[in-house]
């Protein structure tokens, strides 16, 4: 089953003007920003073929991520790895779901959130769990964060060639962990994350100063 516009319709049934949809990407990667993006779609105007992300293929996401940036209004947040390890994952994506809705322009009536926890917006909220796959602007919001976000970790892989940045985006993957062992962390390595803290703990107690 697709996403689709019956939540938005509900919303806006009851009297809300603009509803946006709100997704974020990177929450679970070893490296990086987490994004989040805040999407208004304009029903008279709905790019065809937007899925969850994760349905799509990049080609596939790209082109659609064109489409919705040409048609809907769309804000986008970026907590830093910086932010990350000093907040946590949660609240760090929480901060930057409201970056996203406040470069929107002016708040949505309502705001509709994958998941279950409700970050704190100048609006109201409404979660969604799997509303990615259920919600239209949802969908839309994963993939503008997907799509942003995969870009910055192409960006991160020139400026940091050796992890594989440009393939695994971050994530644990085997190839990710090789690299960590034969490199160690970079700067862009969330510090905060078991994996990463096992690493440097053992490089210090190996190579005191």
């Amino acid at each position: 089953m697709s996403p689709h516009f019956i939540f938005e319709h509900a919303a806006i049934a009851r009297g809300a003007r603009n509803v946006c949809g709100i997704d974020e990407a990177g929450r679970g990667p070893w490296a990086g920003p987490v994004v989040a993006a805040a999407v208004i779609l304009d029903e008279k105007r709905l790019p065809p073929h937007i899925d969850d992300s994760k349905k799509l293929t990049h080609q596939q996401r790209e082109l659609i991520f064109e489409a919705i940036m040409a048609t809907a209004i769309v804000g986008i947040g970026i907590a830093s790895v910086e932010r990350i390890d000093r907040d946590n994952i949660l609240e760090a994506n929480h901060w930057a779901m409201a970056e996203a809705v406040r470069a929107l322009g002016a708040p949505p009536a309502i705001a509709m959130v994958d998941g279950n926890r409700a970050p704190r917006l100048p609006c109201a909220v409404e979660t969604i769990v799997g509303g990615d796959a259920l919600c239209l602007s949802i969908a839309a919001a994963s993939i503008i964060a997907k799509i942003t976000r995969d870009r910055i970790m192409m960006a991160l892989d020139a400026e940091w060639p050796g992890y594989g940045f440009i393939r695994h985006k971050g994530y644990g993957t085997p190839e990710h962990q090789v690299a960590l062992q034969r490199l160690g962390p970079c700067i862009h390595h969330r510090k905060s994350f078991a994996p990463i803290r096992a690493l440097l703990d053992y490089s210090e107690y190996n190579h005191p100063s």
